[in-house]
């Protein structure tokens, strides 16, 4: 939230940069200062240009394509028959998925830019040549997580390290090995620069031990990898925990509103509510919802809840996963949806407050289930997808009334508390938390043969859940997957970690009703993602499509 404070002079330099490459063939200036782009930026205001950086992770983390569609825990928010290339693999093309490339990119671009600057252009003197090994050294981190979306959707990417100042078309991609061996040699130079403890909003040396960590457990399992990024990965995992204890707070207190700045928060995307609009901008908490404005008695601008704008929903077998005892799941999700206006023409006369739609957790007798439907509408474990069940005779509550036909559980976690409806969050959006490290430590230990220290991690998570020690007494991958979606649901990019653990195909076969009902997955073209069509024609024919595109 304190991060962007000062963004504004970012503007002013960008528009100091795009006058001073005016042509002069027709343009003719008269120069009334000697301010350019090369000398507007000082080792005063060099950190603007790092602020930079970190703004542009704004459009990677609020662009959900290729992160949860086409996962065993998300699924299409349609008819069970219903098409969608992006989760049930049916005509993916390279259409889709330019906003995940182009994003990851821009801040590639604008880390290169930080390094040539601070290194190459800013007279620096000796007092602040720790800042400018600071900046670099943040530069670098946010360059390797950029290249570390991108491997893990594309495979091999294009590698590029300098700041642009021509257009170019001959762009070709490196293999997939050279393109982690250069993620990890950016972490690897970051770190011993990074600061444990850095001003809000800014990547800390623990986060991007985090982030070395997953790149080398994700690396482990490809052939570029070998057994010892296992152990490397569950060391780096040790060191970004360090000596904090999640059980020190509960998980919904992690994620109450007001402790968004919380110790147990190793890196988050920040906004707010002062400032620029754009510091005011995420969307997340209009995912994983049905149109709930279309309940009698909620008001589409003054719901609590906000506006769904994004098509997919929970799977059945989400739900499934919440033991009895784990409190996550009353954080994780809205198990009714209460009015927030009077609409005396609805079934029941509702008032403020009234519960308009259930969803119980386990399913309801006949009695029950009819006597609740005299008050409210009520969904059963069986029915948490698109379908009109069967009008139960006699009561208020008739599901041929409720004009919304996908009725599901809405996500909760992400709820703010300042927004405009599907827009103008002010919520921060958490990247790495000390929970998802202690998964990452027990897939690395699983990995590395030791499944003491897996089982450890594992329940560690699952004790703050359930509140029951050492609740595993044995661990297998899918045992942390499991885990995972529990935990960080809607955080991670789900579909890069099924893929990592070779579980993809598997789980969504199981779990995913749409993959399930017509799905076209193939494991030769779709573990990797198609390189954008509009960088493809931008290119020379240097930059080549994966396999089956």
């Amino acid at each position: 939230m304190k991060l962007f404070k000062y963004i504004k002079i970012i503007t002013v330099f960008l528009v100091m940069l795009s006058l001073s490459y005016a042509c002069e063939d027709y343009l003719e200036e008269e120069i009334y200062s000697d301010i350019t782009s090369e000398n507007f930026i000082t080792q005063d205001n060099a950190d603007q240009l790092v602020i930079g950086v970190y703004s542009s992770l704004r459009n990677v983390y609020n662009e959900y394509t290729y992160q949860f569609l086409g996962t065993d825990i998300f699924t299409s928010k349609s008819e069970i028959f219903s098409f969608s290339a992006t989760n049930d693999y049916f005509n993916l093309n390279s259409g889709t998925g330019l906003a995940v490339w182009s994003n990851n990119y821009s801040v590639i671009g604008k880390a290169n830019t930080v390094i040539n600057r601070f290194e190459n252009q800013i007279s620096w003197s000796d007092a602040n040549l720790g800042d400018r090994d600071y900046g670099i050294a943040q530069a670098k981190a946010l360059r390797g997580l950029a290249y570390f979306n991108l491997v893990q959707q594309y495979g091999g990417v294009v590698i590029e390290l300098e700041e642009a100042q021509t257009i170019r078309t001959d762009y070709a991609r490196s293999s997939e090995a050279e393109t982690y061996a250069q993620i990890i040699l950016d972490l690897e130079e970051a770190i011993p620069t990074l600061i444990d403890n850095p001003s809000t909003g800014r990547i800390s040396k623990r986060a991007a031990q985090h982030l070395l960590a997953e790149v080398y457990l994700t690396r482990a399992y490809t052939s570029a990898g070998s057994s010892a990024d296992f152990d490397t990965a569950a060391a780096l995992a040790e060191q970004a925990i360090g000596n904090y204890d999640i059980r020190s707070q509960s998980y919904a207190e992690v994620f109450d509103y007001d402790n968004q700045e919380n110790d147990e928060i190793l890196f988050a995307v920040q906004y707010g509510n002062s400032g620029l609009a754009a510091d005011k901008s995420n969307n997340k908490h209009s995912l994983f919802m049905n149109q709930v404005f279309n309940y009698p008695g909620v008001n589409r601008t003054t719901t609590p809840y906000g506006v769904s704008s994004f098509g997919a929903m929970p799977t059945p077998f989400f739900y499934s996963l919440f033991a009895d005892n784990d409190t996550r799941e009353d954080a994780t999700i809205h198990r009714a949806i209460i009015a927030d206006s009077d609409e005396p023409d609805g079934p029941d006369n509702i008032v403020a407050g009234d519960t308009i739609v259930y969803y119980p957790k386990n399913a309801l007798d006949a009695e029950e289930l009819a006597e609740r439907l005299d008050r409210y509408w009520v969904y059963q474990p069986d029915q948490y997808l698109f379908g009109l069940p069967e009008d139960v005779p006699g009561v208020n509550y008739l599901y041929s009334l409720n004009i919304e036909r996908t009725n599901f559980p809405i996500f909760k976690k992400f709820d703010d508390q300042d927004f405009n409806e599907d827009t103008d969050g002010a919520r921060d959006t958490f990247v790495y938390r000390v929970a998802g490290t202690h998964l990452i430590a027990a897939e690395a230990y699983l990995g590395a043969g030791n499944t003491a220290a897996a089982l450890n991690h594992l329940n560690i998570v699952r004790e703050r859940a359930t509140g029951v020690a050492n609740e595993y007494t044995s661990v297998t991958i899918d045992d942390i997957l499991n885990e995972r979606a529990l935990e960080l649901a809607g955080e991670d990019n789900r579909w890069a970690v099924l893929k990592r653990t070779g579980k993809l195909e598997e789980r969504i076969e199981l779990y995913n009703p749409h993959v399930i009902d017509h799905g076209a997955f193939d494991a030769s073209i779709h573990l990797l993602r198609p390189i954008p069509a509009n960088e493809l024609q931008l290119s020379d024919g240097s930059l080549v499509q994966n396999p089956g595109y």
